[in-house]
């Protein structure tokens, strides 16, 4: 068995069973997974090689982007264009049309950010990205000294371009997801190992981040990548695999993978299959529930 089953509805979200099948290995530490619909592509981040890889059926492995200032998280947003979270340069970028690279957020109130680590877009275009310190180490990033002196999760307006410090009062802010409507926002915190959750404003703001959930269990790993399907309920890379959750915060189960997971994300015509970054390797599995569609 590829699953720990805790909940009946785990059934009906993934199944009885995970086959997990490795797709690729010998990557340093694999993250940032994201699948491009329109050519059938996942493109994902292997931090400490410097390099974004792209992975098709037809053509396996081949190269995205490097050197990528060992880039993590990954989105697409509104107009299909790739966003991304860069650790040893401390910013987000974005690629438009001829291939150029934008700088959207590197400061605030004057001082490098952190690392950007993961983001999300929401459907007015408006972005939201953690920002913790882990590309601030050797390997994972670039070792230096932390500029700002807390770890925070932030918003760009999409008119503006504006910044805006969301929230401070995380150790280390990771996955950030939203919940269907977006009306709640997921964000977890790696060295608590809890997930937070937070109400949404209209202007975009948020409040609240009471506990949500804790995932547990046995095996490596911690809160990491974190994802909502299509039915609302929420993926999280955490101890031994992926920790599914329904709605009302109840742990369906774990999706174990072999190594300790760092992110995943649908993929496949269907969004049914979930590509798994996970240290050296790049595994895939079917649910049942399809994830959303992003590009």
């Amino acid at each position: 068995m590829s699953v720990k089953i805790r909940e009946d509805r785990f059934r009906h979200v993934v199944g009885d069973n995970a086959i997990v099948e490795q797709v690729a290995t010998g990557f340093i530490f694999t993250e940032g997974a994201m699948w491009k619909a329109k050519t059938g592509e996942l493109i994902f981040s292997d931090m400490p090689g410097d390099i974004v890889r792209k992975w098709s059926e037809a053509d396996g492995i081949t190269t995205y982007r490097q050197p990528s200032d060992k880039q993590n998280g990954h989105y697409f947003d509104l107009e299909g264009r790739l966003l991304s979270c860069s650790h040893s340069a401390s910013n987000v970028s974005r690629e438009e049309r001829d291939g150029s690279i934008s700088i959207l957020a590197s400061h605030y109130n004057g001082r490098e950010l952190n690392s950007p680590n993961d983001i999300i877009v929401k459907s007015d275009g408006t972005i939201y990205f953690s920002d913790p310190t882990y590309g601030r180490m050797e390997g994972f990033g670039l070792l230096r000294d932390q500029d700002l002196d807390f770890q925070g999760v932030y918003r760009i307006d999409p008119e503006t371009g504006e910044l805006s410090l969301l929230v401070d009062d995380f150790d280390q802010p990771n996955g950030l997801t939203f919940s269907i409507d977006e009306k709640l926002l997921y964000i977890n915190d790696t060295d608590k190992g809890h997930i937070r959750v937070f109400d949404v404003a209209n202007d975009g703001s948020i409040s609240g981040g009471e506990v949500w959930a804790v995932p547990e269990g046995p095996g490596e790993g911690g809160c990491d990548g974190m994802k909502t399907d299509s039915e609302d309920n929420v993926y999280c890379a955490g101890p031994g695999g992926i920790h599914v959750y329904a709605p009302d915060a109840t742990s369906l189960g774990v999706i174990q993978i072999p190594e300790v997971t760092a992110n995943f994300t649908w993929g496949d015509d269907d969004l049914k299959t979930l590509y798994i970054t996970a240290s050296t390797s790049l595994y895939r599995t079917r649910v049942n529930v399809p994830g959303p569609s992003i590009s």
